[in-house]
């Protein structure tokens, strides 16, 4: 049997799928991302654009990216990560227009309670 959601969420991950697809691909359009068991790493080309000048906010698994009204350039964009991020974990660096996101992985919590069998 197969069971596909049709919440607002779950599309807009199948949406962003893409940025898993292929790195030669995130490549091509100024990301680059990368994972390893703890973390994501993240980098965009964002030249001109001072770190004052930017704004990050993670929502659960959801990262949005954007340049405030003062900057020289636009930018914004949004990513949903298949896992939830852990802010107090990460970290956001900008160096010579490129800018580094090590988004820590939140371990996953069990809500699981048992049901007494009567």
């Amino acid at each position: 049997m197969f069971i596909a959601a049709t919440h607002p969420a779950f599309v807009r991950h199948n949406n962003l799928r893409a940025l898993h697809r292929s790195l030669d691909e995130a490549q091509q359009k100024n990301y680059r991302i990368t994972q390893d068991e703890h973390a994501y790493s993240l980098q965009f080309d964002v030249p001109g654009i001072a770190k004052e000048q930017l704004s990050i906010g993670i929502e659960g698994s959801v990262v949005r990216i954007e340049s405030q009204p003062d900057a020289p350039r636009t930018y914004k964009a949004a990513y949903e990560l298949p896992q939830d991020i852990d802010v107090s974990a990460s970290d956001a660096r900008l160096e010579n227009g490129v800018l580094t996101l090590k988004l820590a992985k939140k371990a996953p919590v069990s809500n699981v309670s048992n049901l007494t069998i009567n």
